[in-house]
């Protein structure tokens, strides 16, 4: 009996430290694993590359937007062109996303993300490379040369064009083609589609390796972390672009002081090229830290109780035999398509989700549209500068959205919407912010008071067709009519050009210049002051500028309105349709915004700026350029 007991207590002892025993060895094994999980090589390390990939990309992405403007000036480029070149990001994205989402998983993910970073570092920088190839600027002007060193002389705009107008405007078309900035912006277009590649694995290679890797409790945590930080890639972005857009395009190579045209100038140019060399710098600094992470991480275990790790190892047996009955072979082509084909049907039959898909189109066409021509939307109805539209853009617009978003997921969580209620809620706050917005039909400002365009030389409304730059008072001066170069009167009229004022002499250089003797400002009624005028266009009125500030107020709460609504929004497209079909409704409808909406609305909204031009501008060769003045009841 006792030694009975003896050695059934010893078997039972043994059978005790065996799990005790290899507890310990696995311990031991993890041990190195932990050691490097805490360096460089470990889950945080990654969320903070991630994040900080995350930040370069929406840099990126805003520095185009905040760009779009200088570049359509520098490449004399119609509205629907510069879209055309915005939208090929979406282009280049739409090109491989099928391909990274399906073939990235099964690589070295963090290398694959590097690879990514690169990619959209070399964008960026074939961006800014026509910058260096085409020489430097030349603005349109009509009444002096901005590359003379003396412009101390007195000039007669008047006589200046006698006898060479007719000379300069019998430029053959050919000769324009052969100029070098002709086709330059096909590398921008080339650069932003690169830049679309080179985003494309960052978010879902990312996020399924944060997925892999990381306690299921933490995934939302690390994903918060990476949006709040993409907020303020943005945010940057536009005040980044701000400073660019205050820099002549040519700064460091010229002399400013010749420079007769300012930052409210419609033919200003500033150096767009900065910004997108260090969104490069940016991307491949993102890049490095990529291509040291492993290819795969220890997973932690969720509960670490003597219970649950028992429980593992008694099951680890029936776990090792049933590991291969779990290898199937692979499913014909045919049967997957099939199966893709039934999945498809069942989610575009979802009323609910076809309806929030129709919705979300038109949501997001008009946001792309809007955002895209914003900051050229308030330079010329305002008669903001480019470099100030950016600023506000990013000081006001973009903090309301990122705070408003926040505070959606919060109401959400807080009140437990369900569908119904989250519909519902969304629904009204997206309908209160169009109404807000609406409101921008009535804050808007007049159009300018050019003679011969939008009113006659002695002051009086004209029809916008109807246009009349010649007139008595400037008949004796043969002005060149196809050239924006705009001077401000005394009488408070702009005038497209110091000859078509009728101006006999200048006094200064540079933007001190001042015409004097303008024989036209004569003719207007009323007016018996100085008949002097100076460069530029005469600036928007006080009740302009208090438009603008009710505007800036507008987009401020209805951008706020709009981002409420969001979270809610997005949460209906996961709980309309079955679980196993939530990752074909979410690719679903980041497919239908990108080729519906991301690459379109650019073009289509550019259009229709377009045809609300009142006067374009004209190339060195006589060919139309960029448009310098729109009629603002159209473009409102």
């Amino acid at each position: 009996m006792t030694v009975e007991t003896e050695s059934s207590n010893v078997d039972d002892s043994n059978q005790e430290a065996e799990p005790a025993q290899l507890l310990d060895d696995e311990g031991n094994k993890n041990l190195p694993v932990k050691k490097k999980v805490s360096c460089c090589t470990g889950l945080k390390a990654f969320v903070a590359a991630l994040s900080f990939s995350y930040f370069s990309k929406a840099l990126s992405g805003t520095i185009m937007k905040s760009s779009i403007t200088q570049i359509e000036r520098r490449f004399d480029l119609t509205s629907s062109t510069v879209g055309f070149v915005d939208g090929s990001f979406e282009m280049g994205n739409l090109l491989v996303i099928a391909f990274v989402s399906y073939f990235g998983a099964k690589l070295h993910r963090p290398k694959v993300i590097a690879v990514g970073c690169l990619t959209m570092a070399l964008g960026s920088l074939l961006t800014a490379m026509p910058h260096f190839f085409m020489g430097y600027y030349k603005y349109e002007t009509a009444s002096h040369s901005t590359s003379s060193a003396n412009l101390t002389s007195s000039i007669n705009p008047c006589s200046l064009h006698q006898g060479v107008n007719k000379t300069l405007l019998e430029v053959s078309r050919s000769d324009c083609e052969k100029e070098p900035s002709s086709y330059m912006w096909i590398y921008i277009l080339l650069g932003n589609m690169l830049r679309g590649i080179g985003e494309t694995p960052i978010t879902p290679l990312g996020i399924s390796y944060l997925d892999d890797f990381a306690k299921e409790e933490d995934v939302p945590v690390y994903v918060a972390c990476l949006h709040t930080i993409a907020m303020l890639g943005p945010m940057f972005g536009f005040l980044l672009g701000s400073l660019c857009a205050k820099l002549y395009v040519d700064i460091g190579f010229v002399d400013l002081g010749n420079i007769t045209i300012s930052p409210q100038d419609s033919r200003w140019v500033g150096a767009w090229w900065l910004g997108f060399l260090i969104s490069g710098v940016i991307s491949f600094l993102a890049a490095l830290p990529f291509c040291f992470l492993p290819k795969s991480l220890k997973k932690p275990k969720e509960a670490n109780n003597d219970k649950t790790s028992h429980d593992l190892l008694e099951n680890m047996d029936t776990t090792r035999k049933m590991l291969p009955p779990a290898k199937s072979k692979p499913r014909k082509w045919s049967v997957m398509l099939k199966d893709f084909y039934t999945s498809l049907k069942k989610v575009l039959s979802n009323r609910i989700y076809f309806t929030f898909l129709c919705s979300s189109l038109l949501q997001f066409s008009s946001f792309i549209g809007f955002l895209t021509y914003k900051p050229k939307y308030m330079e010329q109805q305002y008669g903001q500068s480019t470099s100030k539209s950016n600023f506000l853009i990013g000081l006001t617009t973009l903090p309301p959205v990122g705070i408003g978003m926040f505070l959606g997921g919060v109401v959400m969580k807080k009140y437990k919407m369900t569908m119904i209620g989250a519909t519902k809620f969304a629904f009204s706050v997206s309908f209160l912010s169009y109404v807000i917005t609406l409101l921008n039909f009535f804050v808007g400002c007049e159009n300018r008071a050019v003679a011969g365009m939008t009113v006659s030389y002695e002051g009086e409304p004209i029809p916008y067709h109807e246009n009349a730059l010649l007139s008595e008072c400037n008949s004796g001066c043969n002005c060149a009519s196809n050239v924006w170069d705009p001077v401000c009167g005394d009488n408070g009229l702009t005038y497209v050009s110091a000859c078509l004022a009728g101006c006999t002499n200048s006094v200064g250089r540079g933007k001190n210049m001042v015409f004097h003797n303008c024989s036209c400002l004569k003719v207007s009624s009323s007016w018996t002051g100085n008949t002097s005028v100076t460069l530029g266009q005469c600036p928007k009125s006080e009740d302009c500028s208090m438009n603008f500030v009710y505007y800036t107020v507008i987009q401020v709460i209805s951008g706020f309105c709009y981002a409420l609504g969001g979270t809610p929004a997005y949460m209906i497209m996961f709980r309309c349709v079955q679980p196993e079909l939530k990752s074909l409704a979410v690719g679903l409808h980041t497919l239908v915004m990108r080729l519906l909406a991301g690459l379109p609305a650019p073009v289509y909204f550019g259009a229709l700026i377009d045809k609300t031009c009142l006067k374009w501008g004209s190339r060195s060769c006589g060919l139309q350029g960029a448009c310098r003045l729109y009629d603002s009841h159209a473009y409102r």
